[in-house]
């Protein structure tokens, strides 16, 4: 059973090899420990896809070391969020879980230059994403008076 003071999501895509792998870096990102964040594939590749290590390195994200991992009925179960990019009905559905699809192009086999506004689209979703699940929390005023 996920935390539900930390929310889950994952992320699904075919290979888990560009799609999934950037939206989870993302979030990781952008949100930090306040969520817990997963991807994984269907039919998961051997590496990730190097143009979009590249695509993300320009960014200042660092996916290098990720590895395509396999979707397990266990990842879903235990995500509050499952974001499909592509991976049709191969993705099992649980109830109480919230399941969003994101039709994006898919990077397989295509340049960085091909790669970029993928991944451009892909962090404008996770900036909503992050502040919708996961808000910065604010300063409580007893906090901003204590310090003056």
């Amino acid at each position: 059973m996920p935390d539900t003071a930390t929310p889950s999501v994952l992320f699904v895509c075919v290979h888990n090899a560009g799609r999934s792998q950037m939206a989870a870096a993302f979030l990781t990102h952008f949100a930090g420990d306040r969520v817990q964040v997963r991807s994984a594939g269907s039919a998961p590749a051997e590496t990730v896809n190097p143009a979009v290590v590249e695509a993300m390195a320009e960014v200042g994200i660092d996916i290098a070391a990720e590895v395509p991992k396999v979707l397990t009925v266990e990842a879903v179960q235990a995500s509050d969020v499952v974001i499909t990019m592509g991976c049709g009905d191969t993705c099992p559905v649980f109830p109480g879980k919230r399941y969003l699809d994101w039709q994006l192009p898919d990077p397989a086999g295509q340049g960085v230059e091909a790669v970029r506004p993928i991944r451009d689209e892909i962090g404008k979703r996770i900036r909503g994403l992050a502040d919708e699940i996961a808000p910065r929390p604010r300063p409580s005023p007893d906090a901003a008076t204590a310090s003056q």
